[in-house]
């Protein structure tokens, strides 16, 4: 069945484009959720201004998230995590973590900008992928290192803690 698409569709086309799709993919949720129309003269017509204005904002867009991959580029960040002796994690990184850490640093991405194979679940150094857009994507330097607890004996008092002093006192 041919449909006009009246909003971008991964995979499967942008504004305007004329496409063959199966029946029930365009009965079921492209017509119902407005996504796509029937290719009449009149719809074509109308969906052009709307063409045109989707590819003047997408030239705008593609400006702002070429500036955010530029700023991120080449950016090292350390995430502390607790690990085994090997070097093994307890639980694991994932693009929220890596979020987080380049907010800490005033550097603002989206976690799901950020690409990652499988989770982080070792001690090292990783470079990661930052896709801002199907063409735009940079490269960050994730660091992951153990983190330092203070190893605290449990048999020493505490610092202001007088329950042992009291009982010697007796």
């Amino acid at each position: 069945m041919k449909v006009m698409l009246k909003k971008n569709v991964a995979k499967l086309g942008t504004i305007g484009d004329v496409v063959e799709v199966k029946p029930g993919y365009a009965r079921n949720y492209l017509l119902p959720l407005g996504i796509a129309v029937a290719p009449t003269e009149a719809n074509i017509r109308a969906t052009e201004a709307e063409r045109l204005r989707f590819q003047e904002l997408a030239v705008k867009n593609q400006e702002a998230q070429e500036a955010r991959a530029a700023a991120v580029r080449g950016k090292e960040i350390t995430i502390s995590a607790r690990a085994n002796e090997e070097g093994q994690l307890y639980g694991s990184i994932g693009p929220a973590q890596i979020a987080a850490a380049l907010a800490a640093e005033d550097v603002f991405v989206e976690p799901e900008h950020i690409v990652l194979d499988e989770p982080i679940r070792k001690l090292d150094k990783y470079d990661v992928t930052v896709r801002f857009a199907e063409n735009i994507s940079t490269e960050i330097y994730v660091w992951v290192v153990p983190t330092h607890d203070e190893d605290v004996d449990p048999e020493t008092p505490a610092p202001g803690d007088d329950s042992q002093a009291d009982s010697a006192d007796q």
